[in-house]
């Protein structure tokens, strides 16, 4: 099913001439794995960033140190200057973040299958919040169909808003 979403995804961002970049925690890599799986990925996916330990998050992705001490990783605020982040460094159209807790056991006050995945593009950035349950394999596995599919109402969105073009 990733395999479809992500060969759907690389195709339209193709088509689009746009281009994304991943900063993953507890995915640790596995969202732009799922990208890189497809044929032609190169055109469109510019790198990704794994910030699993925390002073990574700041010093590599300008993660507001302050929000982390306050809130911890696990965060949507995190998430969202996770994405931010990602998308500046490698200077691509669209930046997708996770972070969260796949477990076995709690971080940061949060319980297992805590998870937060953002969007940073040229229109508003998006956080979605999730619950999930599972294992730990399970829980990064629905993170990761998470960020592609919060990617794909994107731009999905983003076609609904551009007028059409009209040859002649």
């Amino acid at each position: 099913m990733e395999r479809t979403l992500a060969a759907d995804l690389v195709a339209r961002l193709t088509a689009a001439g746009q281009t994304v970049a991943v900063a993953e925690s507890l995915t640790g890599g596995l969202v732009c794995a799922a990208l890189t799986e497809v044929a032609g990925a190169s055109v469109v996916v510019r790198g990704a960033v794994v910030a699993y330990a925390t002073e990574l998050k700041a010093q590599v992705l300008g993660v507001d140190e302050a929000l982390l001490a306050r809130a911890g990783a696990v965060d949507p605020g995190v998430a969202e200057q996770m994405a931010a982040g990602v998308r500046s460094l490698a200077g691509s159209t669209y930046g997708l973040a996770t972070t969260g807790v796949a477990g076995p056991d709690p971080a940061d006050g949060k319980p297992v299958g805590t998870v937060y995945v953002a969007l940073a593009g040229p229109g508003p950035s998006r956080v979605c919040a999730l619950v999930l349950s599972g294992d730990r394999a399970g829980i990064r596995a629905q993170t990761v169909r998470a960020a592609l599919v919060l990617l794909a109402e994107e731009l999905t969105a983003q076609m609904r808003e551009e007028p059409p073009h009209v040859d002649g």
